[in-house]
This record gives C-alpha cells, sequence and structure tokens, in this order.
C-alpha cells in the first residue's frame, strides 16, 4: 500500500494546529485564571507539582501544542523548499545508485499547493537535461525520477539507441565497455544542449524507437539507464501538473537498512 505522506503531513499539521489556536485563546487563559484562584485560595505559592499541571494542561493538549511548530516547519520546507527521496532503481544509473538518498528543489518550477500540487506561483520550466521528480502518470501515487530531453513544441526521436532533438543529433561520446562479462554494454556521455552527462547502453537489449512531438504543458523524459527504464518511450508525456521538483543533490547513500550511511557519496546531481 502506498502512502500519501503529505496528506497525512497536512492533517497532523491542521489538527495540532487547531490544539494550538485552542489552547492559546481559550484553554490556558481558563488554565491562568484556575492557577490564579488557586493561589488565592492557598494563601500564596502552590506547590511547583499543581502549578505545572495547571500551566501545561492536560496532555494531549500539551503534545499538539508542542507538535505544531515542528509540524509546520517540516509542512513549509517539504512542499515548498526541499524534500529528500530515495532511489529504489537503477533506471538512472550511472547517474543516480540504487539507494542514493537525493534532495529535491521544489520550488523551482513553482511553488505548489501541498497534496493538490496545483501551482500558485510560477517560477520556471523544466529544461533539457534536469534531472526531475514527478508523479507517474499511470499511478499518481508512485514518485519516477528521469531525466527531460524534451519540452514543449520539441520533436523527440529515438532511434537505434541514439537520441535526436528536433532533427538535431545529441553527441555521444564512448567512455568505457562495461564489465568484461557483457560485452555491449557501454558508458557513454551524452551531450544534451547544454548538459553533458553519462548514460548506460545495452547493445543486446531491443531498441525502444520511438518519434514523437511533445505537446504544450508536457515533458518528455528518459532515464539514463537508457536500455533498462521505463520512462516516456513506454508511457508518453508527463503533464506539468504532476511535477515535484529538480532532483539536485544526492546527501547519503545508504544502500541498505542496516548497512552504514556513506556521506562521503554527497555530490550534486547534473
Amino acid at each position: 500500500m502506498n502512502f500519501d505522506f503529505a496528506l497525512i503531513l497536512v492533517l497532523a499539521t491542521a489538527v495540532t494546529g487547531v490544539i494550538w489556536a485552542l489552547d492559546r485563546y481559550k484553554l490556558a487563559p481558563a488554565r491562568m485564571l484556575q492557577l490564579e484562584s488557586a493561589r488565592s485560595q492557598a494563601g500564596g505559592e502552590l506547590p511547583p507539582s499543581v502549578e505545572s499541571n495547571l500551566i501545561q494542561g492536560p496532555g494531549w493538549v500539551d503534545t499538539g501544542r508542542s507538535m505544531f511548530p515542528v509540524l509546520a516547519l517540516v509542512l513549509v520546507v517539504r512542499s515548498f523548499l526541499v524534500e529528500p527521496f530515495q532511489i529504489p532503481s537503477g533506471s538512472m544509473l550511472p547517474t543516480l545508485n540504487i539507494g542514493d538518498f537525493i534532495l529535491v528543489n521544489k520550488y523551482e518550477y513553482g511553488l505548489r499547493l501541498p497534496v493538490a500540487n496545483t501551482r500558485i506561483l510560477p517560477v520556471s520550466d523544466p529544461e533539457r537535461g534536469d534531472v526531475v521528480v514527478f508523479r507517474y502518470p499511470k499511478d499518481p501515487s508512485i514518485n519516477y525520477i528521469k531525466r527531460v530531453v524534451g519540452v514543449p513544441g520539441d520533436k523527440v526521436r529515438y532511434i537505434n539507441k541514439t537520441l535526436y532533438i528536433n532533427g538535431e543529433k545529441q553527441d555521444l561520446t564512448l567512455l568505457a565497455q562495461l564489465p568484461p562479462s557483457r560485452p555491449m554494454r557501454y558508458l557513454q556521455q551524452e551531450q544534451l544542449g547544454e548538459v553533458s552527462h553519462e548514460i548506460y547502453q545495452d547493445l543486446q537489449r531491443p531498441d525502444l524507437n520511438i518519434e514523437a512531438t511533445v505537446p504544450q504543458g508536457h515533458y518528455f523524459v528518459m532515464g539514463d539507464n537508457r536500455d533498462n527504464s521505463n520512462d516516456s518511450r513506454v508511457w508518453g508525456f508527463v503533464p506539468d501538473e504532476l511535477l515535484v521538483g529538480r532532483a539536485f543533490a544526492v546527501w547519503v547513500y545508504w544502500p541498505e537498512r542496516f548497512s552504514i550511511p556513506d556521506f562521503t557519496e554527497a555530490r550534486f546531481i547534473r
């Protein structure tokens, strides 16, 4: 089952926010009046435990009041600034490894409402070469990560494992043949517009040839592990409303739950 963490966070923030407001403007003033009355009847200060209980209030109030600022901060940062994600598959090798924990810029493509993902403030649009996180068009509850190769209006052609944008071949430079046990697998450097990045190609895998024009408000995305990626060549374009943000850094490599996190793998993504 896929849990919608954003929805859970919004609901938790709303509930604790109501508790915080209720306590601040109604319950806390009533407790202070009760405290002053108890002090007057006692003829002075009360035992510290009694005063502490009256000041803090019931446990559920104290918990909600304490959690609200934390949840509100997490909600703002996660929704509008930066959100962490984990790479679960090898479709973006060699750029991203299985077990990489990445940071995603949430505001570069415009501020969006949490849960609804509606853009409320345009900032900029994805460019060719950007590594983006988006909601999978076939099942928006799942997040995918791929590289943008086509923006609105582009004519994208991928044939014989070579990418063409608007009729121009995107240059490939052979870097290495990997590994000896797979003699037809190559590490290549691709020049995608202004962005130079590495890709894997496996000449033993069948081609996913396609030719398409990217419609307005949509993007054509592909994995850097070209012959092992479920991407726009298979299921089509990514609508703008499904964009989550641009992946810009790896902050830790943690392949298994009981392994030791490796912070030396921290790096910027290009």
